[in-house]
């Protein structure tokens, strides 16, 4: 948060919150018509008519431990099953839906984690009550360290036009990073520590994460010297004007027991069989890439956004989806135009293409862990998408989205398909205690 002198030097004057608890549900419901297919494969998007739902509730504990020290508990509830099994587009329609074999909701603790801020001199920042983040105060300057069970997606990649699938986009390539394979078990989340050093301005951050056993697994990958993530990202936060902007910039390089799509297209042409990536697994194979982020305020209810991204496009796809390059720009704006604060609509377009090995892989048949045609004629995945999210009353949305998809999992021979869907959320600060510091 970036602010006044006197607002950031006030925040010790605040009342602090001890703790507090924060609850959201959320549901999505989908539908999709016949569309053009010349073939389908295994993880093809099915082109007769689908019409799916998801659910997710999720409650947020926060406790505040003496010393700059929070610790929080999310325990969640999610259900439903995408099209075709949540197969057979890249940038998936519904950022909701994880890959799970059942669609009937079910348990889980998402987030376990704790934060320490060593602080550096006597400025502090202000921080406003929130779901994973209580009222109170932080040190401007601090290192944070953060431990424990969480989605890297809380702490990277961060936009405020277009992050959160529960209130704007959900195309999975467009919530985050498409061509970032961030580490994630097959609901999201992962185990791992945050280092972060934040200033006024800037900020720079690194995490290690565990990697799932296999490709979109629930179960991760122990030996974490030989497989896991590593991630770096540095954010700046300038003011053109009196309209604030961000600039991220983020790398990733991952070691996992996944296949190469280069060796897997030698050992079919040897056998005169089909691709197959899952025979060429050996542990630590390598996966990098990059990623830009850019956030701009153009007047006080209009906001642009853009995301780059890359990965070398060698290694198996194998935590997040299968894209290897990116491009998506959008613009959002607010309703206060209309009297409707709390109102937005937005739209954008996202281009995700594959390498050149990668998208030889397919078109000898082979399967990735969610798209595959059994052949593919070649050509990038347009996305095309807009909503309108209408605050109905307290903290209750309502919203409606239209995604056009060319090119569904970058195959010319099959699309486009149209996507309607429309979206409840609810968002309910339980309780909270409170303390003068």
């Amino acid at each position: 948060m970036i602010g006044s002198a006197a607002a950031q030097n006030s925040a010790v004057d605040k009342p602090s919150e001890r703790w507090n608890l924060y609850f959201q549900a959320t549901s999505i419901g989908d539908y999709h018509g016949n569309f053009r297919a010349l073939y389908s494969g295994a993880h093809s998007l099915q082109n007769t008519w689908e019409r799916d739902a998801s659910l997710t509730s999720t409650l947020y504990l926060g406790l505040r431990l003496p010393g700059d020290t929070q610790i929080y508990v999310d325990p969640e509830l999610a259900g439903g099953r995408g099209f075709s099994g949540v197969n057979g587009v890249a940038n998936a329609p519904n950022g909701e839906l994880p890959r799970v074999a059942s669609a009937t909701p079910k348990p889980y603790i998402a987030r376990a984690y704790i934060t320490h801020d060593f602080g550096f001199g006597s400025e502090r920042e202000e921080v406003s009550s929130d779901a994973n983040q209580l009222a109170g105060s932080r040190p401007m300057t601090r290192y944070s360290i953060t431990a424990g069970r969480f989605t890297v997606t809380d702490f990277f990649d961060n936009n405020r036009y277009t992050h959160d699938p529960r209130t704007q986009f959900m195309g999975w390539g467009i919530m985050y990073n498409g061509a970032w394979d961030y580490p994630a078990d097959v609901r999201g989340y992962t185990w791992g520590w945050m280092h972060e050093f934040h200033t006024r301005r800037w900020s720079v951050r690194y995490a290690s994460a565990a990697e799932p056993r296999v490709a979109n697994g629930l179960r991760f990958d122990r030996r974490l010297f030989v497989n896991r993530s590593d991630m770096f990202e540095g954010e700046i936060h300038y003011l053109d004007g009196e309209h604030p902007g961000v600039l991220r910039l983020l790398g990733f390089v991952n070691h996992a027991n996944a296949g190469d799509y280069a060796d897997a297209l030698r050992l079919g042409a040897q056998t005169g069989s089909v691709p197959d990536i899952t025979a060429t697994r050996r542990n630590g194979t390598v996966k990098y890439g990059t990623g830009v982020n850019l956030e701009q305020q153009i007047t006080k209810n209009v906001g642009v956004f853009a995301r780059l991204g890359w990965n070398d496009g060698k290694t198996e796809s194998f935590a997040f989806t299968a894209i290897d390059r990116l491009a998506t720009g959008g613009v959002s704006v607010a309703g206060g135009r209309w009297k409707r604060p709390d109102d937005a609509v937005a739209t954008a377009l996202t281009v995700s293409g594959l390498s050149g090995v990668h998208a030889s892989y397919l078109a000898h048949g082979g399967q990735d862990f969610l798209i595959g045609d059994g052949a593919l004629q070649y050509g990038p995945e347009y996305v095309w998408e807009s909503y309108y999210s209408a605050r109905l009353f307290g903290g209750f949305f309502a919203s409606i989205d239209l995604q056009h998809i060319a090119n569904p999992a970058y195959n010319q021979d099959r699309g486009p398909v149209w996507i309607p869907s429309a979206r409840l959320h609810l968002e309910l600060k339980l309780h909270g205690n409170s303390k003068n510091p």
